[in-house]
């Protein structure tokens, strides 16, 4: 038994809305117990106006923090919208709020806020939620405060069973959201969901505070709650998988073109851009270059099931980029901010690379030392930025470094004390 089951097991499980199911189960008694329905049951999906309203209304009036979730269509539909939105708050049970129907909860968002939301791992979901106008002033990570206390896994499923003994039937995580009406077993587990997500989150704030880190906890949430949308990404084509294989100029122009044109395909019919052409057959046409349909056709991923008319768009896109100016095709690679890839270090600048060979082995044994993952201790890229162009190697240079590459207080607290030696060390 971990830390954290002991310090559920130690407290009374409190619950929003009443006790858990009293199946014979409970989180102390040795074996799980499957949570199998929401304690009220599955409430009516939320899909007009008037309902919202009555369910902000009831929202508002609860009391304490307020369990969120969103589910999307990943890999069936265009982009990252939201097609459910889960809530459960003490006093006003569990809401499925349909976005399609009730796509502006700006309203909702607005009567939440100054009320803490539970989230987990936020960063998935808040993009999607500021989309339909829910945007949090306040949050807790039960994802997040997983990784800062040391829990070896942080699914939700792994925290509950974990945590509180209960366990979370998972099967319908990567089912198509967008589908309407939504099954009943579907509509079951997202208000499972959020049943115990306030639950997780009183047990982890336990355990965080009984290891020190709760403040260290509430700098990252507000890190994430204040920080802005996320810039749209250069050059996304770039992304493609298997673009390692792809080389010449020419061939890049290609991965560009059909990615773009797949990209627009996608968008105006609303699917997932994998539906519409795989990132393999991108890889493969750029490498053969093909002169024609037929060639085309020949291809892994473009001959199978394939229309002609299709066919011929695509080959329409490897045209124009055979067609491009030598000004006008991609470089290879993307121009980089900061330092080189850690790979190329040792060719590029020994010294550098030493240094940070020095740092990473001082700030892995750090993280072991506070039981975190290191990325959660310091950002990896803040280390490189340090090493690379190392500020004096004393503890308050090195600790203005990494405040001015967005390290938290409580990382330059921990950090900049043995970042420093293992830079002076590499120095003397």
């Amino acid at each position: 038994m971990t830390d954290a089951q002991e310090t559920a097991a130690a407290s009374s499980l409190r619950t929003t809305g009443g006790a858990p199911p009293d199946d014979g189960g409970s989180a102390d008694s040795g074996a799980p117990t499957p949570l199998l329905e929401p304690r009220e049951g599955i409430p009516p999906v939320i899909a007009d106006e008037a309902a919202l309203a009555e369910v902000i209304a009831a929202f508002a009036a609860g009391t304490g923090p307020v369990a969120v979730d969103a589910e999307r269509a990943s890999g069936y539909r265009y982009g990252q919208r939201a097609y459910l939105v889960q809530l459960r708050r003490e006093g006003a049970g569990t809401a499925l709020i349909d976005p399609v129907g009730c796509p502006d909860l700006s309203a909702l968002g607005e009567a939440l806020s100054g009320v803490e939301w539970v989230l987990h791992a936020a960063t998935q979901d808040l993009p999607c939620l500021r989309e339909i106008g829910m945007v949090p002033t306040r949050l807790f990570d039960t994802e997040l405060a997983g990784r800062l206390a040391g829990f070896p896994r942080v699914g939700l499923g792994a925290m509950v069973e974990g945590v509180l003994g209960f366990v979370l039937e998972k099967g319908h995580s990567a089912v198509d959201w967008s589908t309407r009406p939504l099954p009943e077993p579907w509509l079951r587990y997202a208000a499972l969901d959020v049943e115990l997500l306030v639950d997780l989150r009183d047990a982890l704030e336990k355990e965080l505070d009984r290891q020190g880190k709760l403040d260290w906890a509430r700098q990252e949430f507000d890190a994430i709650a204040s920080a802005p949308p996320a810039e749209p990404r250069k050059d996304p084509w770039r992304r493609t998988s298997g673009m390692h294989k792809v080389r010449r100029r020419r061939q890049l122009g290609v991965v560009r073109e059909l990615w773009e044109t797949r990209d627009r395909i996608a968008q105006r019919r609303d699917v997932s851009p994998g539906k519409v052409l795989s990132d393999a057959a991108i890889v493969e046409a750029a490498l053969s270059l093909p002169v024609n349909v037929q060639a085309l056709a020949a291809l892994n991923g473009f001959g199978h099931r394939m229309g002609r008319r299709q066919l011929e768009q695509w080959q329409a896109a490897v045209d124009r980029a055979k067609a491009l100016s030598e000004a006008q095709l991609p470089q290879p690679g993307q121009p980089v901010a900061g330092p080189p890839p850690p790979r190329a270090w040792a060719d590029k600048d020994p010294v550098a690379a030493a240094r940070l060979s020095a740092a990473r082995t001082a700030v892995s044994a750090l993280a072991e030392e506070l039981n975190m993952p290191q990325e959660n201790l310091i950002a990896p890229d803040a280390v490189r930025r340090v090493c690379w162009e190392p500020p004096a190697a004393d503890e308050e240079a090195v600790a203005g470094a990494l405040t001015s590459y967005g390290a938290r207080p409580w990382q330059v607290e921990q950090v900049a004390p043995v970042l420093a030696a293992a830079l002076a060390g590499q120095s003397a």
